[in-house]
């Protein structure tokens, strides 16, 4: 089926001179792959050895020549200073609370801290105890803080931190009331999942390597389980293929291992993948310590549930797609699950779909959303009744409940010009009070005078695409504004509404902010989502192009002031965006974006995406990854936008090379004369909780688009 020739056509990288960098010149090689009949050049092929030194150095060239350009910029150093003192400004900032046997744990940023350091208290109201800082803990090493895990009695915790955004986990214990590490040392790590009931030992990730460039790092990846004390190399593999190879486990997804603390009875274990039907498995508890455990289906894809799962005592509650594409809430029982009899808990709703529900002591807290706004919902679980919840104002809502044995909750609810704000919420009254965790975060004066609005478009087939448009107050619409087109659109991902304080800081400065929300997200439920799909695909880069002519026919932006941008799986969006219409653009960013279809499942995080995007490997799938493939469909002699590509050299799940290549062939091809820079975060991954990283990537970028659409404030320094 598959054909490859390798021959190196053109040999040469450029050299500095006199220290000053120079755009690198960049080989082709004769690579090509052939599917089912059809041939598929490749000539930067050779960038994806990105461990051997010549790509190596084909990265470093162009990640300093593209650093002495964006150097020589007004506004970005401006908008580092001024994102920096907003956060100065805040409340510290507390996220990622869990909760046991009394004590809360948590993740705080103070104001103007870059990095948030591990705490807890003993009770919501009791005083404050540090544990960790993942700063200061190894001396010359960046690290972030990637999970917090208590043990159930409270007495320990299982910390997970890995370094420059790389994703891969450092596992420590350490006992909360000595704040001594446990001699227990786990590396690499995907993370912890669940302590064991009796808080002797904890199940993680097993991955084969820490090496994120490596395509064969994350398959197989099995479950083991820990005993405190016990030597590594004798942890248990729990669950995988390997132990339980009658489940044909697919190589590509992460099985996993989880236990419920409102159903003690049972154990459970899945694989995950992109793949949002859950496939599920479960065994009573009193077989966790058997050599062999009589796992049952508890789900598979074709019982189509997806979104939310949740078990209490002996029944489970899920949402399904299943004859309800704006899906809805049902449940079953764990001594004879049967969803195809489940009993219909929420029904679907015509014009709302169900977003996610969570549960706490006597309820399921559920929300549904109109599209752009969402809305809260309760279920009795004695009386069996379903009444509304009215909240204090519209946006996107956030809900958790720390201990499920209560009723108290915590409520957030954020949007485009309203910041995050967090509320006490009293299930049982629906009272709602001031957070005792977070309080409300502040704003500078100029960001009150952002407006929002809500429009649809008719798209390329006359689909009417939603769109968000977030403006200053008084802005002309004379085709004057410079304007950014942030796109996303896959995995059934909505557009949600939320407060960016990055972007804002644009808004303030007259730029106009397009939010579309394009098909292969789920704004209009799982029928939206599928539309943008493998193979209707095409449709999420359409739906962005027809929000851009509706921007500049409003008078809200002009082509030589439009810039667009799309990162991770939006480097789809973008890449085809620009390449199927070249003219519309004055400006691209590629951020740590899929530019490489056809080459996506032979990276490290590639195999388990293939539910999403398709395999090469299907002739229909392969027709389609060529479609979405931004380096395929570059054509020499193209005078393409201004492009921007960022890569995060540690990132496990867009290898810097995809949009690496995209830039070598948009350098080569683009006869606008406009630049192409690839810029390179040897300090990051696809994303990393570090601020001054965040801030100093996003400000090269905002500029970097903002320079090419003609905008005063971010010209070349005189």
């Amino acid at each position: 089926m598959k054909k490859i020739l390798f021959l190196i056509l053109f040999t040469g990288l450029s050299v500095f001179s006199y220290g000053q960098p120079t755009l690198p010149a960049t080989k082709t090689v004769d690579a090509k792959d052939t599917y089912f009949g059809v041939t598929y050049n490749d000539p930067y092929r050779w960038l994806e050895s990105i461990e051997k030194p010549e790509v190596e150095t084909w990265f470093k060239q162009q990640a300093d020549y593209t650093n002495s350009i964006l150097n020589k910029l007004s506004g970005r150093d401006e908008l580092i200073a001024q994102w920096k003192e907003i956060d100065k400004a805040q409340p510290p900032r507390i996220r990622a609370v869990s909760y046991e046997n009394g004590r809360i744990f948590y993740r705080k940023t103070m104001p103007g801290e870059n990095i948030g350091k591990l705490y807890f208290r003993q009770g919501i109201n009791g005083q404050e105890v540090f544990l960790f800082d993942p700063k200061s803990y190894i001396k010359g090493k960046t690290l972030t803080l990637e999970s917090a895990t208590p043990s159930y009695d409270g007495k320990k915790i299982a910390i997970g931190y890995s370094e420059q955004g790389a994703e891969v986990t450092t596992i420590k214990v350490m006992d909360v009331d000595t704040k001594k590490f446990l001699p227990d040392s786990i590396y690499p790590s995907g993370g912890v999942m669940n302590w064991t009931f009796d808080n002797k030992g904890f199940y993680y990730m097993w991955i084969k390597s820490a090496d994120n460039k490596d395509p064969e790092s994350r398959l197989n990846s099995k479950t083991k389980l820990h005993i405190l004390g016990s030597a590594i190399s004798s942890d248990v593999d729990f669950f995988s293929n390997a132990s339980y190879p009658e489940l044909k486990i697919d190589p590509s997804v992460y099985p996993f291992v989880s236990l419920s603390e409102d159903s003690k009875n049972y154990i459970f274990s899945g694989v995950g993948s992109v793949q949002p039907e859950l496939v599920q498995y479960y065994a009573p508890i009193s077989q966790s310590g058997a050599k062999k455990i009589q796992w049952k289906q508890l789900c598979s894809a074709s019982d189509k549930l997806v979104r939310g799962f949740s078990v209490i005592g002996d029944d489970a509650f899920a949402v399904t797609h299943n004859n309800a594409k704006n899906y809805k809430l049902i449940a079953t029982s764990l001594k004879n699950p049967d969803w195809n009899k489940a009993a219909t808990i929420v029904a679907e709703k015509p014009d709302q779909t169900l977003e996610y529900f969570i549960n706490c002591k006597d309820y399921l807290l559920i929300v549904h959303s109109d599209g752009i706004n969402n809305h809260l919902s309760k279920y009795n679980l004695k009386t069996k009744v379903t009444t509304s919840v009215k909240l204090p104002f519209s946006g996107t809502v956030g809900i958790s409940c720390m201990d499920t044995k209560s009723n108290s909750c915590q409520l957030g609810i954020t949007s485009w010009n309203k910041p995050y704000t967090e509320f006490n919420y009293d299930a049982v009254t629906d009272g709602l009070t001031p957070s005792s965790l977070n309080k409300p975060p502040v704003i500078p004066a100029s960001f009150k005078e952002l407006q929002v609005l809500e429009v649809e478009v008719k798209g390329h087939d006359g689909v009417m695409v939603p769109l968000s448009i977030i403006f200053k107050k008084g802005t002309k619409l004379d085709g004057s504004n410079a304007c950014l087109l942030d796109g996303y659109g896959a995995y059934g991902m909505s557009a949600t509404p939320y407060f960016d304080v990055l972007l804002n800081a644009l808004a303030v400065k007259g730029v106009v902010i397009g939010l579309p929300h394009v098909r292969g997200g789920s704004e209009k439920g799982q029928e939206w989502y599928k539309a943008g799909y493998k193979t209707t695909k095409p449709n999420t880069w359409k739906d962005f192009i027809s929000c851009g002519e509706y921007l500049i026919a409003k008078g809200y932006t002009s082509k030589s002031k439009l810039a667009g941008t799309g990162t991770s799986a939006g480097g789809i969006l973008i890449t085809r965006a620009i390449t199927d219409r070249p003219d519309l653009f004055a400006a691209a960013i590629c951020n740590v974006g899929c530019a490489n279809a056809m080459r996506l499942e032979f990276g490290a995080n590639g195999p388990v995406n293939t539910p999403e995007f398709g395999t090469v490997k299907d002739s229909i799938e392969c027709k389609a990854l060529y479609e979405m493939d931004g380096v395929q469909h570059v054509v020499k002699g193209t005078k393409y936008p201004a492009v921007l590509c960022v890569g995060g050299w540690n990132d496990p799940r867009v290898v810097a090379w995809e949009p690496g290549k995209f830039a070598a062939a948009m350098q080569n091809a683009s006869s606008s004369g406009k630049p192409v820079l690839m810029k390179v975060n040897y300090d990051n991954g696809h994303f990393t909780q570090d601020k001054n990283v965040t801030f100093a990537n996003f400000a090269d970028q905002f500029a970097f688009v903002m320079w090419q659409c003609g905008h005063p404030d971010f010209q070349p320094k005189k």
